[in-house]
């Protein structure tokens, strides 16, 4: 028992500082929207246009790279995951063209995000431990991520002013290539294959069957839309509206901080109330939020770091809660795989979100269009939760089936 509780603890501890990697780096990269586009003559669109294939391609590669750590464990997946993560931020640091920005940040880091980040770790997390134990280690292994975006974009923003855009993504680069060997540790144990068990093509026909599955999908599009086009654009936001360039990075380091607080607690929560229910206060929240900072309180220093605050408790939330729904529902035998798909709508999201924002820009010099359909979002994904059942799904047993 001791044994197997030390190797839970350290798939926890290893999966966190994966997912602390992936998610810190990630997490910067607004910071080098303005520095690359003024200096290689570009719009916001071709940057913008680059984050929302990472965003389009880590989402479709999910449900595969999800379904082969159910198969195969989640270590091969996360190191191969971290070394195409790495050699992408390294072309970035290169590139000079649209097209080389757009297969370094968006093909090869998209790929590499989708072996590293949520489904794959989570998918373990979820098998190792106790199901009354569950939510509470997925929001721990979240705000590990999220400790990762406040503890290194400071980091980021350093190494951006001191050596230059380029020389800046060469050594995160370096960074990233810790995964491969941290993700080679991640000896999580597949779920034994039972005769009970349904078959990857069943599992996905059930969830193809379920309403609930759906509008789980539909609410994580809303999250998607919201958090990266946050990310990447209002570093833009704020220095187009006369705060200087250390906000809009202060901000972003508040949100990964109380992202921690809100991850937890979301975790805990879901361990004890309803997590739909859950989830509808928390995408109504982000709506009042964003609707306060844009368009009743006057812009300022102090507005910005507590908006940054606000969405840092809601950041996040939603993951130990939206992939603890999944487990309830249909169970972990193919959670990374369901997981996956469920997150491919939130990168369908922010692929709209991201590439949305940068297009709007473009054609209209602000964001205002972007943060309205932001909010009618919010209403949008807490209807849609409302309305999901968190009862597990039948299956008959052999004797039933015979029966």
């Amino acid at each position: 028992m001791d044994a197997l509780r030390r190797h839970t603890l350290l798939l926890i501890l290893v999966g966190s500082l994966v997912i602390s990697l992936a998610m810190g780096l990630r997490h910067g990269f607004g910071l080098f929207l303005e520095p690359m586009s003024s200096d290689l003559g570009w719009g916001r669109e071709v940057f913008a246009f680059a984050l929302a294939l990472q965003n389009l391609i880590w989402g479709l590669a999910q449900p595969f790279t999800g379904a082969l750590a159910d198969r195969f464990g989640a270590a091969r997946v996360a190191a191969i995951g971290g070394l195409l993560y790495a050699v992408g931020l390294m072309f970035m640091g290169l590139s000079d063209t649209a097209l080389g920005m757009s297969l370094s940040a968006g093909v090869l880091i998209g790929l590499g995000l989708s072996g590293t980040t949520f489904s794959v770790i989570l998918g373990a997390v979820g098998r190792a431990v106790a199901p009354e134990k569950r939510s509470m280690a997925m929001g721990i292994v979240s705000a590990a991520g999220s400790f990762g975006q406040f503890a290194m974009l400071p980091g980021t923003l350093g190494l951006l002013e001191w050596l230059g855009w380029s020389a800046a993504l060469l050594v995160m680069g370096a960074m990233a290539a810790l995964m491969v060997p941290l993700g080679g540790m991640l000896r999580d144990r597949p779920s034994p294959r039972r005769a009970s068990d349904i078959t990857l093509g069943a599992a996905l026909d059930e969830a193809a069957g379920h309403r609930g599955f759906w509008l789980l999908c539909l609410g994580f599009f809303v999250c998607g839309f919201q958090v990266v086009f946050i990310g990447v654009h209002l570093p833009g936001y704020l220095f187009d509206s006369g705060l200087a360039v250390h906000v809009g990075s202060t901000v972003l380091a508040l949100v990964g901080l109380f992202n921690i607080i809100g991850t937890y607690s979301a975790g805990w929560l879901g361990g004890h109330l309803s997590k739909a229910r859950l989830l509808t206060w928390l995408y109504l929240t982000r709506g009042v939020v964003i609707t306060a900072f844009v368009f009743l309180v006057p812009l300022s220093p102090a507005s910005a770091y507590a908006f940054g605050i606000a969405m840092g408790l809601l950041w996040l939330s939603t993951v130990p809660l939206t992939n603890g729904i999944v487990a309830v529902v249909f169970g972990v035998r193919h959670l990374s795989m369901l997981g996956g798909i469920v997150f491919l709508f939130h990168q369908l999201g922010s692929f709209m979100g991201v590439w949305l924002g940068g297009w709007l820009y473009d054609l209209t010099g602000h964001y205002d269009v972007v943060w309205k359909i932001a909010i009618m979002l919010s209403v949008v994904a807490a209807l849609l939760h409302w309305f999901i059942s968190e009862e597990p799904i039948h299956r008959p047993t052999p004797t039933e089936a015979q029966a």
